[in-house]
């Protein structure tokens, strides 16, 4: 009978921990935090409008496969595969992509794209921007791009910021609720500002949402928001201020120096700031490399004190011990970067992806499948990164087609790349989108001509 009593003791402690671990048994939910609780089977964001899509059939402006205009001269694009061959291995990676994680729910017609397995809430806002964006590239070879896109839309429009309506809430938990604290994350909100300039150029915005007009509200509202004061670094959320006592405001995150971006906002914005972003971030670029960085050019994935020296954040500064290495947040850098290079070709860029390139060749011995994942700023491998994964080779890709010497390491990236078995949400992702750009679909929308405009 003792051991009885005993058994029962140990059994309740373990689902006790289970349950305050907020880990889910089998057949429930259990996390009770957070205004997380049973959801139903078709759960509802609260903000849902019932606004349905319409015009899902409109004409698209830039079919995939165009190729509207070109890349800078002088960059080199993939040998021994053809036009025809890249673009047939993109959409089949897409179809798989699009199979495996865009979704329908939280209301009627929403779309999002799923934070893939083992995740503890449905989506982010990064993943949106991605989902929004690769959609409007990807009309004309998918007729549901648009119905995809519009729904992504409206679910982004349901899910504001607690300090802007016209940013999104970083985080939704399964029950379509904004949990994790319901504040923006800079790098979606830029890339769903840019995604709506890609819909108006594709689409136009004569139906019923006004692209153009809804893309200059976001992105005034990330000026507003998400720039430190004085414009010259993106800041980490909208909720970072300058009386926090952790010094979030001070730092800036690299992957969110998205150049080529900033660029199209300063065109469709008229507003000059982002100029001086874009300027202000090679500068920072510049410094880091220099003074960093002088062998492998890479960039951490938090910088402090942007302006004055920058400098690698320390271990645990916002996520984990690697927030001064070059790690994942980071490893989207040489694509974010390279795409700037190829779109719009300032020669001071080129420098800085050929000090990366140089050395990932040289420690890598040219074999893409060597880049580990994540390194220090002297390029030595951190610990635990010893395994290939999307999510750092893929945006390699990108930044070799920035220079001809690098043509044998594009060669082998491409056939690496467009090769990799399927991995997860983010790794996913990137991959799909490095291949867009490296097989010269992607395009800046100033660069295309008006459809409508309301």
């Amino acid at each position: 009978m003792k051991s009885v009593k005993f058994l029962n003791s140990v059994v309740l402690f373990f689902t006790m921990q289970l349950f305050t671990a907020c880990i889910a048994l089998p057949g429930g939910f259990v996390k009770v935090d957070k205004n997380i609780t049973k959801c139903g089977d078709n759960p509802v964001s609260p903000l849902f409008t019932g606004d349905k899509i319409q015009n899902s059939d409109a004409k698209v402006n830039v079919p995939f496969g165009s190729k509207p205009h070109k890349y800078t001269e002088g960059i080199i694009t993939p040998t021994g595969v053809t036009n025809e061959q890249m673009d047939k291995a993109v959409t089949s990676f897409y179809d798989h992509w699009k199979t495996t994680l865009i979704k329908k729910g939280c209301g009627e017609d929403r779309y999002y794209l799923s934070k893939g397995k083992g995740s503890d809430g449905i989506t982010v806002s990064e993943a949106h921007g991605y989902g929004m964006i690769i959609s409007a590239l990807m009309a004309g070879y998918d007729k549901d791009a648009k119905k995809h896109f519009d729904g992504m839309y409206y679910y982004f429009r349901e899910h504001p910021s607690n300090y802007s309506k016209d940013l999104m809430a970083w985080h939704q938990n399964r029950c379509c609720r904004d949990d994790e604290g319901a504040d923006a994350a800079t790098d979606g909100d830029i890339d769903i500002a840019y995604a709506l300039l890609l819909a108006d150029k594709q689409w136009g915005s004569c139906g019923a949402i006004n692209y153009k007009k809804e893309a200059l509200k976001v992105i005034k509202a990330i000026k507003e928001k998400e720039l430190n004061s004085s414009g010259k670094y993106t800041l980490l959320g909208d909720w970072a201020t300058p009386d926090d006592n952790n010094n979030y405001y001070f730092a800036t995150r690299a992957s969110d120096f998205i150049t080529s971006e900033f660029r199209s906002f300063g065109e469709a914005s008229g507003n000059i700031t982002w100029r001086i972003l874009v300027e202000s971030i090679y500068t920072i670029i510049g410094k880091i490399q220099a003074d960093i960085s002088p062998e492998s050019g890479l960039l951490p994935d938090f910088i402090l004190n942007p302006l004055s020296t920058p400098k690698p954040a320390p271990a645990r500064f916002l996520e984990d011990v690697n927030d001064g290495n070059y790690y994942y947040n980071s490893c989207r850098v040489p694509w974010r970067l390279g795409t700037d290079y190829l779109l719009h070709g300032d020669k001071r860029m080129k420098g800085y992806l050929q000090k990366i390139n140089s050395w990932a060749i040289k420690s890598t011995g040219g074999n893409p499948e060597n880049i580990k994942a994540g390194y220090t700023m002297d390029g030595k491998p951190v610990a635990g990164s010893n395994y290939a994964t999307m999510a750092f080779i893929a945006p390699f890709g990108v930044s070799a087609m920035a220079d001809p010497s690098n043509q044998k390491w594009l060669d082998s990236l491409w056939n690496t790349i467009s090769n990799f078995p399927p991995e997860d949400y983010y790794e996913d992702s990137i991959k799909l989108m490095t291949m867009i750009v490296m097989s010269q679909n992607w395009w800046a929308p100033e660069k295309i001509k008006e459809v409508c405009n309301n």
